[in-house]
């Protein structure tokens, strides 16, 4: 007679992987509750303590921790000697493992969750069952995911036994299960801790689709998401409408989400490439997005946009004007979606506006290593403000001071942006110097760039960007201040009658 050793937090199809065990002539082993659910739907069930000859002792935290247990699912099969050793101790093997565990993550999700109740919910006995049967998967089918019961159950009833390549990919399946489960234990015991740079680090993250391919036709990609991550993000978002996302598609509504964030008000952003190309601000999110649309109509064509308002009619009638690759925001009216939907490709995403906003540890991979730093959330009321120049900036020249440095926080190095209290006008990204990314801001504002704000994501190491700003009738500038050459800008500033603002903090963006 078989046996299978059933024991499970999730009870999904239990109740009919376990019957169908027992009409393939398996015994079912469990424990406590899931051999409680298994009686009580009429399956005869051997309890864990009648084969270890050992009760459950310790609130239920110690039960399968015995050699009874682990000796039958360690055991080498056509090793004589493994052989005698279980019949020497009445052990029979396990052929059959059904396990997953205390449900941690969902218990730290909780917002009332205490420690005691996270620590109560670290399994230990499932994950060393899990680990033994995996090792030993020459000889035992393990099963971890309540979507594999079906095809374990078929190759059973069909020659008795899974087959050698479904066992080896059930057993790699129980690893990934359990070094992500350990993942989330340590990123939470580690937080508990205050530990801020620990001598290792794993991070877990959940399939949440695979991907056609990466940043070009060649690369494979697929796109994961963090376990309790930020509900506001793209990895929480709800495709309504549209093609499958792309791997830069993806990148781009990050980037438009993460600009949009900053604003309280009716924003718009128009992302390219990861940059933005426009930015508007209004009293209605129509009028945000038309702000949003003049600051480039042209780069703006085959954009992601991203809006901190429902879309509604007014807004879908622009939006469905010109070709975009992505609209994402926090909902759409029917109005708005039966205008947008004509399009079939448009990709339309909802994503929770008003859901934690979790400040998340940025990763970014480099050849063989990983850089680890804190996401950029300083804003500029973190920021110790000084004006070095004679005149100080007007009230409508700082809502486009604001407005500017909100903007060329999310903007590539070297960065420039040139706007007025409701836009941007130009934005000069990616530059291998500071005044290069100037001249390519001013020249796309042009002639609106009279009376306009300039902000800078670092300091000027010369005065040669204060002076293209002045020529092109630029009247006040925000930097972070910081050079050596600090006082050249200030004196060019003042010559022109520039009112100039120290934030003390730079943007930096590779």
């Amino acid at each position: 007679m078989k046996r299978a050793l059933i024991s499970v937090s999730d009870k999904t199809g239990i109740v009919e992987f376990a019957m169908g065990l027992k009409e393939a002539g398996f015994d079912i082993i469990s424990t406590g509750g899931t051999k409680k659910a298994l009686q009580e739907a009429g399956i005869e069930v051997i309890g864990i303590s009648d084969v270890t000859g050992f009760p459950e002792i310790l609130d239920g935290r110690v039960k399968t921790l015995h050699p009874k247990v682990h000796g039958a699912l360690l055991a080498r099969h056509d090793e004589e000697g493994h052989r005698a050793q279980l019949k020497e101790h009445g052990i029979q093997p396990i052929q059959v493992v059904c396990v997953n565990l205390y449900p941690f993550q969902q218990t730290i999700a909780k917002p009332d969750v205490t420690v005691e109740d996270a620590i109560e919910n670290i399994d230990i006995g499932g994950p060393t069952m899990l680990r033994s049967s995996a090792k030993n998967h020459e000889y035992i089918t393990v099963v971890v995911d309540p979507a594999d019961y079906d095809q374990v159950l078929a190759e059973i009833k069909e020659t008795g036994e899974t087959t050698k390549e479904t066992r080896h990919r059930l057993a790699a399946k129980v690893f990934r299960h359990t070094a992500s489960y350990d993942a989330v234990i340590a990123e939470y015991m580690t937080a508990l801790a205050g530990e801020e740079n620990p001598e290792s680090v794993t991070f877990t993250y959940e399939l949440k689709q695979p991907l056609r391919y990466g940043e070009n036709p060649h690369q494979k990609a697929a796109f994961y998401k963090k376990p309790l991550g930020s509900l506001f993000s793209v990895a929480q978002a709800e495709q309504l409408h549209g093609k499958e996302l792309s791997y830069n598609n993806i990148n781009d509504a990050d980037a438009a989400l993460q600009i949009v964030k900053e604003f309280d008000q009716p924003a718009a952003v128009a992302v390219k490439h990861m940059n933005p190309c426009g930015v508007g601000t209004g009293e209605t999110i129509e009028e945000a997005f038309r702000k949003a649309y003049e600051a480039d109509p042209t780069s703006i064509f085959g954009g992601i946009i991203a809006l901190n308002r429902e879309v509604d009619e007014a807004t879908a009638k622009q939006l469905h004007e010109i070709f975009l690759e992505i609209i994402i925001a926090p909902s759409f009216s029917q109005e708005a979606l039966d205008i947008l939907t004509s399009k079939k490709n448009i990709r339309l995403l909802t994503v929770r506006f008003d859901g934690e906003k979790k400040v998340e540890k940025k990763l970014t991979s480099v050849e063989g290593g990983l850089l680890v730093q804190d996401m950029d959330a300083y804003s500029l009321e973190d920021a110790t403000i000084s004006i070095p120049t004679k005149r100080q900036p007007t009230d409508e020249e700082w809502e486009a001071l604001k407005l500017g440095w909100k903007v060329v926080k999310h903007v590539k190095s070297n960065a420039i942006v040139v706007a007025n209290s409701q836009m941007t006008l130009g934005v000069g990204a990616g530059q291998m110097n500071r005044v290069g990314a100037a001249k390519i801001a001013l020249g796309q504002a042009g002639e609106r760039a009279k009376g306009a704000a300039l902000a800078s994501d670092a300091f000027f190491p010369m005065d040669d960007t204060v002076e293209a700003a002045a020529k092109a009738g630029i009247t006040a500038i925000i930097q972070p201040g910081g050079s050596v050459r600090d006082e050249d800008s200030i004196k060019k500033a003042d010559e022109y009658g520039i009112a100039m603002v120290f934030t003390g903090i730079r943007h930096f963006k590779h």
